[in-house]
């Protein structure tokens, strides 16, 4: 009885749980709770995103980098 797996919770996407939310580099309030205090993205594990909307997130968050809305680092 020791010896006993736990499960985890699986963590649904926030984004396949919501159909109206769409991923939008201008959102960039959202872009932040998938980033760490020095500038990485999160990757999907810790956040529970799919890899559809992973990938999506990426590719907003690069883009909202180079249109400076975003920072690469803290300084």
């Amino acid at each position: 009885m020791i010896n006993k797996k736990r499960r985890k919770k699986k963590r649904i996407c926030q984004f396949c749980a919501d159909k109206n939310t769409v991923i939008d580099y201008k959102n960039y309030q959202k872009l932040e709770k998938h980033i760490t205090e020095r500038g990485k993205i999160l990757p999907r594990r810790v956040t529970g995103t799919c890899a559809k909307h992973q990938r999506e997130l990426t590719k907003a968050i690069k883009l909202a980098r180079n249109v400076a809305l975003l920072p690469y680092t803290v300084e």
